[in-house]
């Protein structure tokens, strides 16, 4: 079917291009996804075991930051960039998975939470397609939220992840990372049971302190 025919039945042509599979990633043995949502699979170089046979209980959110999707997808999934994640979230709301989430992708860096130093052994990685911060920071496309929902929740209930421990890379290493950020809709995902939304205190005027009350 032309790109023609997909505008003239109202469908989005962009949605349909096909994904940018790296080159060197062309002849890697694929593998059954792991959620039913998953409409690809692009394989990983980049992954190993989790330390200690760590289950996973964690979902860790991250943006890829970088300024097309053929290049985020390279340096996720090649040999050698030394960064992957389970999974990654186009604009249009498809989603792929990289590394069977049995494995441990390499996307967490040095981060930290509640007492644990190898969040990668521990989660389920991530990742959004967004330019992020570095290259304009785009707003998250509604139907890219609503694939990240919909994925989140679906490893929730296989892996019994508790809301509160669906994070950002910016909680995990906060000295290092602001991603997903501030344009990042917490509060819609909290709506639908992921991740823990605190809504902010207003801020009222408080009682004046003058030199000598104290």
């Amino acid at each position: 079917m032309s790109s023609g025919s997909f505008e003239s039945a109202g469908i989005d042509s962009k949605r349909q291009r096909a994904l940018p599979v790296p080159r060197a990633n062309a002849d890697m043995k694929t593998f059954t996804p792991d959620s039913s949502i998953a409409s690809d699979v692009i394989p990983s170089a980049n992954y190993g075991e989790r330390s200690k046979g760590r289950q996973a209980d964690m979902i860790l959110l991250h943006y890829t930051g970088m300024p097309d999707v053929e290049g985020a997808i390279a340096q996720l999934c090649t040999a050698g960039t030394d960064v992957s994640a389970h999974y990654i979230v186009l604009e249009d709301g498809r989603i792929v998975q990289c590394v069977p989430e049995s494995k441990r992708a390499w996307h967490a860096g040095q981060s930290f939470w509640a007492g644990e130093e190898d969040i990668n052994s521990c989660s389920i990685g991530i990742e959004i397609i967004n330019r992020g911060h570095d290259w304009g920071y785009p707003d998250f496309p509604l139907r890219q939220i609503a694939a990240v929902i919909a994925l989140c929740r679906g490893i929730m209930l296989r892996r019994k992840v508790p809301a509160h421990r669906v994070l950002g890379h910016s909680d995990v290493a906060p000295t290092r990372k602001k991603d997903p950020g501030e344009k990042f809709p917490w509060h819609s995902l909290a709506n639908s049971g992921v991740g823990h939304w605190v809504t902010p205190a207003p801020v009222v005027r408080g009682e004046t302190l003058m030199l000598g009350t104290i």
